[in-house]
């Protein structure tokens, strides 16, 4: 487990004490890159791992397996392989991972504005990585 909140949500949750809604929904895509995974698999996916990887060039190749691991367990992405001579495996958001956009893009949202009054330019966008990529 790479994240402090998912591993005590996951342990609330096993001992059955567990009662805050937002602390779970915040385990769910907490972790250094699981956002920019989300956002590139909804609106411009599914990938495979090799094009996640160069999509993302400052995510270790031990990272971005733990937090693809970690959204395949919460459910928030699907790994799907394609049979063949050279198996492929493909990355894409599910339907409980579509589900959260909404919050997701609400965080954007008000991040961006919340920016903008401090006069702060982005230095990452996320839609132009991956039109870059493509």
């Amino acid at each position: 487990m790479t994240d402090a909140v998912r591993k005590s949500v996951q342990e609330k949750l096993a001992q059955g004490d567990f009662s805050c809604t937002k602390e779970f929904t915040l385990a769910m895509f907490s972790g250094k890159w699981k956002i920019v995974i989300l956002c590139n698999l909804y609106y411009h996916g599914p990938f495979r791992f090799n094009e996640l990887m160069r999509l993302l060039p400052r995510v270790s190749h031990k990272v971005l397996a733990s937090q693809l691991r970690e959204l395949q367990e919460d459910q928030l992405i699907d790994r799907t392989t394609v049979p063949g001579a050279q198996p492929e495996v493909y990355y894409a958001i599910s339907p409980v991972g579509r589900s959260l956009m909404p919050v997701i893009d609400a965080m954007h949202e008000w991040g961006d504005q919340r920016l903008r009054a401090l006069r702060v330019q982005p230095q990452f966008n996320i839609n132009q990585a991956a039109e870059n990529h493509r």
